[in-house]
């Protein structure tokens, strides 16, 4: 028992997880992007799963905080994507939140909103985001990656 937990710890320590979902907002035909505080350029709204915490709840809880979302569709999971970065590696739920109605006021961690139209996104818009847009317009087909 405590060699299958000794190898258990190890591989925490060694191939690290951290579990993250995004939302794709919808509002009348098109998407909003959020500029974080921390990050530059155009992103998705979302952030980690806490322990325990069902990843579509997390995606709401995010909105919510991020957005000041007020109502919507349920979540929709669109779909799972991995990252990984030196050791560690992220698993990336991506959700569709449709009829979003949202009170935006900037705060610590975003600052701005933008709905854009996703066939055509604007400057600031890293590949991963635009490659989850054309695959939201069936332009690309998911490939698993972030």
């Amino acid at each position: 028992m405590l060699i299958v937990f000794a190898a258990h710890v190890r591989a925490m320590l060694l191939t690290p997880w951290d579990v993250g979902a995004v939302a794709i907002v919808e509002q009348a035909g098109r998407v909003l992007l959020v500029r974080h505080s921390y990050k530059s350029g155009w992103l998705f709204p979302g952030g980690a799963v806490k322990r325990g915490e069902p990843p579509a709840e997390a995606v709401m809880r995010e909105l919510k905080e991020e957005i000041g979302l007020t109502q919507s569709a349920s979540p929709q999971l669109l779909g799972i994507y991995t990252r990984r970065w030196l050791w560690a590696a992220n698993l990336i739920l991506v959700y569709r939140v449709r009829d979003a109605v949202f009170a935006f006021r900037p705060n610590w961690e975003v600052r701005a909103v933008r709905l854009i139209d996703p066939v055509d996104p604007p400057d600031g818009v890293g590949p991963a985001i635009r490659r989850r847009l054309r695959e939201l317009i069936g332009d690309a087909v998911p490939n698993g990656h972030w």
